[in-house]
Formats: C-alpha cells, sequence, structure tokens
C-alpha cells in the first residue's frame, strides 16, 4: 500500500504503543549537520520528533552528533570533517554490519544511507524502510534496484519516482521542519520598500546560482548568497560565479551559514530563489523559506509543483524573464499565507506521523501485540 504525506493509515488497536526505532544516518556529515546537509537535517528532524513523542530510537550516526535519542557513535566525527579519511564505503559498511548485530533490539529500522544496505539485510526487509534521498535517474541505479523489488522504499516526492523500474513502493512522503530556528517574520529586512533576494544551498552547476544572478540584476534587487562549495564544485565557482559575484555590486556571497542563522537570513528575505536545473527530488529549503513566511520563486522543474503553491507560497517559473516579473509581483503575496501553507503541509509533526503509519504497516511490524512486549518475548 502506498501513502502520501495526505494519506495516512487508520488507527489500529496498538498504534498508541510506543516503538524502538533504530535510524541509519549518512556519516559524511554529522546529525544535524553544523552547516549544510539535507540528509542529515532531515534525519535529525524526524528522530527528534519521534523522541518527543515518546518513542524509543537509537540513532546510528557519527560520533559528534547531537540528539535525544540514544547514539551509536560509528565514527568519531563526521567524515567530511576527517582530513585523514579518503573513502567512506568502509565506514558505512562497518556501520550496516553494527545494525545487523543489533537488529532483534528494535521493531522497525530505517535506513537514509540509500542502496548501501540492501544485500545485507534481506533476512530482515520487512522491518525495514529506506527513504531514497538523491536522483533516481541514473541508468547504473536502474539494475541494482530491479534485483531487490521486496526491499520497502519511501521516495520524498512524486517526482523521484519516474525514472525507476516496479519496486516496493511503500509510501511517498514530503519532507518537515520544525521552526525552533525558523521563526515567521511579516516583513522582510527593508520593509515595504523591500530587502534582497536569497540563495541558499550550493554553489553548483545543476543549483543554477548564476540564474540567481541575473535574476537579481535584471530585478534590481540585492542578492544574498549563503551556499557551501564542494571541492568537487571549486573550479565552477572560480570559473563562472566568483566572476559574477565580483562584477555585480549588488551581489554579496556569504559562504555557509547554520541552522541557527538560517532563520534570519531567510526571514529577512522578500524571496528565496530555487533556479534549479536538475530532477531535484524534493529541495528541503524551500520549505524552510515558508516556515518563515518568506515566498519562493521557482523554475518548474521536478518536485517544484508538489511543493509550492503558485499564488500563495511563491511563483512557479519557466524562465529568467518570468522569474524577473515574479520579483515584481511579490507583494501580491501574503507572507501570513505562507506560512499558513508551510503549517497545513510541511510540519515536522506531519512528517514523523506519516512515517509511523508506514512503519506499522510494514510485514513484519504488523502485529496486535504492543510491539514492546513482542520484543521481549
Amino acid at each position: 500500500m502506498s501513502l502520501t504525506s495526505s494519506n495516512v493509515l487508520p488507527h489500529s488497536p496498538f498504534t498508541l504503543h510506543p516503538m524502538k526505532i533504530a535510524q541509519i544516518a549518512p556519516l559524511a556529515e554529522s546529525v544535524p549537520p553544523r552547516l549544510y546537509g539535507g540528509t542529515e537535517r532531515v534525519v535529525s528532524n524526524l528522530t527528534e520528533e519521534l523522541v518527543r513523542q515518546g518513542h524509543q530510537v537509537t540513532l546510528f550516526a557519527s560520533g559528534d552528533s547531537q540528539t535525544a535519542a540514544e547514539l551509536v557513535a560509528c565514527t568519531d566525527v563526521a567524515l567530511r570533517l576527517n582530513p585523514a579519511v579518503r573513502d567512506h564505503l568502509p565506514y558505512h559498511l562497518m556501520m550496516i554490519d553494527q545494525v545487523r548485530r543489533r537488529a532483534a533490539e528494535f521493531d522497525v529500522i530505517h535506513f537514509h544511507i540509500d542502496m548501501l544496505p540492501f544485500p545485507l539485510i534481506r533476512d530482515f526487509a520487512d522491518r525495514t524502510v529506506t527513504t531514497l534521498h538523491g536522483r533516481l535517474d541514473l541508468p547504473d541505479l536502474l539494475p541494482f534496484y530491479r534485483a531487490f523489488p521486496e526491499i520497502p522504499l519511501v521516495s520524498i516526492s512524486d517526482h523521484q519516482r519516474l525514472p525507476m523500474p516496479p519496486v516496493n513502493w511503500v509510501g511517498c512522503v514530503h519532507h518537515g521542519v520544525p521552526t525552533r530556528f525558523l521563526p515567521f517574520s511579516a516583513t522582510p529586512k527593508g520593509g515595504d520598500k523591500g530587502g534582497y533576494l536569497a540563495f541558499l544551498g550550493r554553489i553548483s552547476p545543476e543549483k543554477r546560482p548564476d540564474r540567481a544572478i541575473e535574476i537579481a540584476v535584471r530585478a534590481g534587487m540585492p542578492l544574498k548568497m549563503a551556499a557551501k562549495i564542494d571541492a568537487v564544485d571549486r573550479a565552477y565557482w572560480d570559473s563562472t560565479i566568483a566572476p559574477l559575484v565580483e562584477r555585480h555590486a549588488n551581489v554579496e556571497y556569504i559562504g555557509e551559514i547554520n541552522e541557527q542563522q538560517k532563520g534570519e537570513f531567510l526571514g529577512n528575505a522578500s524571496a528565496l530563489l530555487f533556479p534549479i536545473d536538475w530532477p531535484e527530488p524534493f529541495g528541503l529549503v524551500m520549505i524552510e523559506a515558508m516556515a518563515c513566511g518568506t515566498p519562493v520563486i521557482a523554475f518548474h522543474a521536478a518536485s517544484v509543483p508538489e511543493v509550492i503553491e503558485p499564488g500563495r507560497s511563491g511563483f512557479i517559473v519557466h524562465n529568467i524573464g518570468e522569474a524577473v516579473e515574479a520579483v515584481a509581483r511579490l507583494p501580491e503575496l501574503d507572507r501570513s499565507v505562507v506560512r499558513a501553507c508551510f503549517d497545513k503541509r510541511f510540519s515536522v509533526e506531519r512528517m514523523a506521523r506519516d512515517y509511523l503509519a508506514i512503519y506499522r504497516a510494514l510485514p513484519g511490524v504488523q502485529t496486535p501485540e504492543p510491539p514492546l512486549l513482542r520484543v521481549a518475548a
């Protein structure tokens, strides 16, 4: 049975019992990440909300992670921060081995590391969920997923599923975020005179920061870019983006920002620019902006139409000209309505509720007994 963020299972006699849940995170970043890191932030949001709701959660992650759950430190620090680490694969395989040895302790095991555990979890796959956080249109992925049709999978958007062969989809769960660091801002910095346009994420060709710069220049608006530059994208920054930043006085690159800084950065912006040029599986930054009441101007691609409600939470555009026109139309949008769109569809409570419904529907979890009593027996 496929579940979506608006379609969850009805209550059954055992849904109120707490569950013992393992969350398996990537090791590249801490949970939550110190700066940029989409998957690790989603894992953190889900883990903390499940704990808050009374479930017993064990988080397998890097040792510098911060969580209210039981933390199993699978590396001392996030692998990206360890200069001695060249290959991430051995550390992930050791983590999967730890999970296998402790598998009987949990009612459900939730993987966030894509395909890596599949060959090792077949004997208890009916108690697992794997959320696929990345793009699925790469040709080498298809034969692999075709070989594991029994593994329960969750997508983060409907569009993400399109390239996949027939697999065991058990749900589609849109991301949700808590609002502790993302307070609603009724008025952007600069008030009625307008603030600035924001670009938040990664400097990379598929995120199209060059489009963001052109939109801001043509609209006559300041642009602030808070973005990470990975080593693989350093040449793109040096050859393409850095010269554009230098050329235009209205464009400011401020580097990576942390979670505490993100609320102010997004909340004071007139709009977030999301000019992507790739099959983005979800786009977490869009709902983070919405939580602050900041509308989003996004290019019509991939999951964008599943997230943005045109004329309410932002505008969906097809080219730079339409994006410039959308900037001029920002006064038409009510920031309280933007926040209401977030509250209705993208809260962390909704995300946790959807995942719990999926957990309890798994063949290896469905039982009229309370899960904790079943494990004890």
